[in-house]
């Protein structure tokens, strides 16, 4: 499976996550402030580094079958 349809896979569930545990924050406040934006900062965090790695080793993928196929010297 394609690293970028995994890393979005991922990076969707993390969201969908979040956006159920948004709607019960403001609509029932199930949980503290303080731990409500820890769980943000770590949501962005988890998403952010994803697909930072999903982008690194797709620019080694393709950088690993540039030079294979004699592209790059």
């Amino acid at each position: 499976m394609n690293v970028m349809k995994i890393a979005s896979i991922i990076t969707a569930a993390i969201l969908t996550m979040y956006v159920v545990v948004v709607l019960l924050q403001v609509w029932a406040s199930v949980m503290s402030w303080a731990t409500f934006i820890k769980l943000t900062i770590t949501s962005v965090v988890l998403i952010v580094a994803v697909f930072g790695l999903a982008l690194l080793y797709r620019e080694y993928v393709e950088e690993k079958q540039m030079k294979k196929e004699n592209y790059l010297d």
